[in-house]
Parts: C-alpha cells; structure tokens; sequence
C-alpha cells in the first residue's frame, strides 16, 4: 500500500548519485543509527570522541559505490582512512554537499505536520 509514510520512508533510503569534481559516480545512502554504531565500533572510544575525524567518517561511510563499484562498509579503522584516501577532498566535499541538500517535498510537508 502506497501511504505518505511510506513514500517518506522510501525517499529516505533512495540512493543518492553524484559526481564529484574528478568525474567519478559516486552513490551514496543516508547513515543510519545502525550504521553509526558499526563506525563506533570500528573506530573504537579514543577516535570515536573525536568531531572533526567521526564527521569525516560519517561521509566516508555513506558511500555505497565509486563509479558502478560497489564500496564495502569499512569495518577497521585501517578500511575507513583507505576508503578516506580513495574519496579524497573532491570526493568528500561532494557527499557533503549532497547530505546537506535541500529537503524533499514530503519530507517539508512531514516538517510541517502535514
């Protein structure tokens, strides 16, 4: 059944795809608390705490593939800074750019209470 809930729902978990100034294809997906989590754990207490590195991971992990490729989820600390690596400025700054993107209709109208 089609509702607006699920169309919300829907929306959230859409891939996302972008380019990035290198050319690359990049998809992406919404973090979830799941997800974050996993990072947690990768990252361990000392890394974990830290802002400035978590937000770059947090980008980091959102990635799904790299032009067609599929990204596995880093799982290691060592996984996560390759994968860091292979997104580079370019990368990141453009999965920044898409997370912060302007808000859906229905996610405005679920805003508004409608």
């Amino acid at each position: 059944m089609d509702t607006p809930t699920s169309r919300i729902i829907a929306a959230a978990l859409a891939p996302i795809a972008i380019c990035d100034l290198r050319g690359r294809q990049l998809s992406l997906r919404r973090v979830s608390a799941l997800d974050r989590l996993r990072l947690f754990k990768a990252l361990g207490p000392d890394l974990s705490q830290n802002a400035p590195y978590l937000g770059i991971a947090l980008l980091a992990v959102a990635v799904t593939a790299i032009d067609d490729v599929p990204v596995p989820p880093p799982v290691t600390e060592g996984q996560l800074e390759a994968l860091v690596h292979r997104l580079g400025d370019d990368g990141l700054s453009a999965i920044a750019n898409a997370m912060v993107a302007e808000p859906s209709e229905d996610e405005e109208q679920m805003a508004a209470g409608n």
